[in-house]
């Protein structure tokens, strides 16, 4: 905050640890949720060996009707980096799913997300 205290906003095992920094993808969750587009989101890690760090990346579930092209993955990014800190940019991308997982009761199963993040980000940086 303006006192430079640190808040914990989420749980520790999912925290994304970019370059020092500690990135709650819950946080980055409910700002991809205020843009027009965007249905449903969940955001994990994925660890990028040459940097050293994690990197946040997007998985989104758009609107009906919403057509998924890569001008609206930069611009998903753009609404990211506008509005949230510099160490929050959604370096790992944003990939487009049908439907985000979740358990039972609801909760988003981060683990089938992470299981794929790798692969899905070599993807995106071919």
């Amino acid at each position: 905050d303006e006192n430079e205290n640190f808040f914990i906003v989420d749980r520790l095992k999912e925290l994304i640890k970019y370059k020092g920094f500690q990135v709650a993808p819950a946080e980055l969750e409910a700002l991809l949720l205020t843009h027009q587009s965007v249905a449903d989101a969940s955001v994990v890690g994925v660890f990028v060996e040459s940097e050293a760090t994690e990197y946040p990346i997007a998985y989104v579930h758009v609107k009906p009707g919403v057509e998924q092209t890569d001008e609206l993955k930069k611009d998903i990014q753009k609404h990211v980096a506008d509005n949230a800190a510099p160490c929050k940019k959604l370096r790992g991308g944003v990939v487009f799913i049908d439907q985000v997982p979740k358990s039972a009761s609801g909760k988003i199963l981060r683990k089938q997300l992470r299981a794929r993040a790798s692969e899905d980000f070599a993807k995106l940086n071919q």
